[in-house]
């Protein structure tokens, strides 16, 4: 429920009631678009949130408006003490979700059920078994591949995201949205975002109207129905007339959706991002440790966050890689 003085209002009067919490830095994939080649300096062990500050500051965003919690890492499966955070947080009243690689997931069905998460992400970036192991550096696709359809099976609710980067994975856009055909599954199409170590470069974004231009080429404007968007939704809705499931475009870069963002971001290590780009940080755990409340230090960072993109509004400055630099990788923010 929110206070009537609601600390997650910001200056553009966006109230935010999404809170995305990261609970591991470390991951079993590599992927080169999350985790630069030479990978990241680990937060020491006493540095990340223990299961009861993450609860205990789950619970000051719940009391204070939040409705919806995703858990996303690193990969959060494999921090050894997930059943008990879930149980945890599965306590609060609030919509639970998890953003996963799916290695891990055919170990976790029944947990998962037992503490009411139905909403899964699921990253795949390609259906071709060797462009798999390019982009993530480890050989796992018949494992996700096989674990995302037993999710589809015990009837999770499945996004399927998929970043796209020029000439590597945009020929496989219509074979994504062939997947809906059969599976009842929303697959995200992605554009390719900058972040330190990612290499980005404008040259390999595939843009939102160069996918919808291959999914018109192939099925006709007339087969393609624009569905309805849920509100604060990152992503652009779509499917093909009499196909199962749908896909979709999240536009971050050439179509942003700041207008409507209702997303805050806890890292691992206890610090709050008002903004996937923003590199200021505002730290919750020192001041949770200390025994002092954390609502003022919330307060301060959603009163920060600036009206686009961390005020990287035209193309020039969001090109600008110094910019990125100066931000986490996107494994140390939480996808």
């Amino acid at each position: 429920m929110q206070t009537e003085n609601n600390i997650l209002t910001d200056s553009h009067k966006r109230e935010h009631s999404y809170l995305r919490i990261s609970l591991i830095e470390r991951c079993n994939l590599r992927c080169t678009y999350c985790m630069p080649e030479n990978g990241i300096a680990l937060s020491p062990r006493s540095h990340l949130m223990t299961y009861e500050e993450i609860y205990q500051i789950a619970s000051t965003f719940v009391r204070n408006g939040v409705t919806k919690i995703r858990l996303t890492g690193g990969e959060p499966l494999i921090r050894k003490d997930i059943d008990v955070i879930l149980k945890k947080l599965a306590s609060l009243n609030v919509e639970l979700s998890i953003t996963t690689n799916a290695i891990l997931v055919d170990r976790f069905v029944d947990t998962l059920k037992e503490n009411g998460i139905r909403n899964i992400n699921a990253s795949l970036d390609s259906l071709d078994s060797e462009k798999f192991k390019q982009i993530t550096r480890r050989d796992n696709f018949k494992k996700v591949f096989d674990n995302i359809h037993l999710l589809i099976k015990e009837g999770f609710h499945v996004k399927l995201n998929v970043v796209l980067i020029k000439d590597f994975n945009e020929n496989e856009i219509i074979d994504f949205i062939n997947l809906t055909k059969d599976w009842p599954i929303v697959v995200r199409f992605i554009e390719f975002m900058p972040f330190n170590g990612n290499k980005w470069d404008v040259s390999k974004l595939v843009s939102y109207e160069s996918i919808m231009n291959s999914a018109f080429n192939e099925f006709s404007k007339t087969k393609i129905i624009r569905l309805k968007d849920a509100q604060n939704d990152t992503s652009k809705n779509y499917k093909v007339s009499h196909y199962t499931g749908s896909f979709a475009v999240i536009s971050t870069v050439t179509n942003p959706f700041c207008d409507s963002c209702n997303r805050l971001r806890l890292t691992a290590n206890g610090q709050l991002k008002n903004c996937l780009f923003s590199s200021e940080e505002n730290d919750l755990l020192t001041q949770l440790r200390e025994g002092k409340s954390i609502e003022g230090v919330i307060q301060k960072s959603v009163l920060m966050k600036k009206k686009i993109r961390n005020g990287l509004t035209t193309n020039e400055s969001f090109s600008n890689k110094k910019k990125h630099s100066e931000n986490r990788s996107m494994i140390a923010i939480g996808g």
